[in-house]
């Protein structure tokens, strides 16, 4: 069976009354498309590269672009 509800302050709140009782396991799912986060849970699996520069996020321009780098 399936409820709907919201979230508030931190708290799933069911539409209507329900016979589910206190203390029963439920899985929550957003209803709404989340595709970003669709990804960042798959590129979380994704293994480390110890190939990969450490400094990637500060030197992206020099890494795409071949710009000097910034922080010698």
């Amino acid at each position: 069976m399936t409820y709907k509800g919201i979230v508030r302050k931190g708290v799933v709140v069911l539409d209507g009354k329900t016979d589910i009782p206190d203390g029963t396991a439920v899985r929550v799912e957003p209803t709404e498309d989340r595709p970003l986060m669709d990804l960042v849970r798959v590129a979380k699996g994704f293994p480390d590269d110890p190939d990969w520069p450490t400094d990637g996020a500060a030197e992206h321009d020099h890494y795409l672009y071949g710009a000097p780098k910034q922080n010698r």
